[in-house]
C-alpha cells in the first residue's frame, strides 16, 4: 500500500455494508452508519458502490470512532430507486 499512495497512508480499514436506499426524489438524500473498527475521525474515507449509481451523490466521512456517516443524494433530476447492493468502505488513516 506505501508504494501506491508513497507513504500517505499507514493503516486502511474495511467493512462491506449492503445498501438499499428508500426511492430518492431528485434533491432528496438520507443518510447512514456503517461500523468500520479502527476508523478515527479525521481519517480519509473511500467508498465504492457495487452497482451504476449514475444521478447519486455519494459522502463519506468518519463521524466518530468506528463510524462512518454516509449520504446518498439523487441529483439525476428525476425519481430514483437504486437496488439493493453490497457496497465497500475503506478508510484510510493518513501518516502525517
Amino acid at each position: 500500500m506505501s508504494r501506491q499512495f508513497q507513504g500517505m497512508f499507514n493503516t486502511i480499514f474495511h467493512a462491506p455494508v449492503v445498501v438499499d436506499p428508500a426511492s430518492l426524489a431528485d434533491g432528496v438524500g438520507e443518510s447512514r452508519t456503517v461500523t468500520c473498527a479502527g476508523a478515527a475521525v479525521g481519517d480519509v474515507v473511500l467508498f465504492a458502490p457495487g452497482i451504476d449509481i449514475a444521478g447519486i451523490t455519494v459522502t463519506a466521512y468518519v463521524s466518530a470512532a468506528n463510524t462512518v456517516t454516509f449520504r446518498i443524494q439523487n441529483e439525476s433530476a428525476g425519481l430514483l430507486d437504486i437496488a439493493t447492493s453490497s457496497w465497500h468502505v475503506s478508510v484510510l488513516r493518513p501518516t502525517y
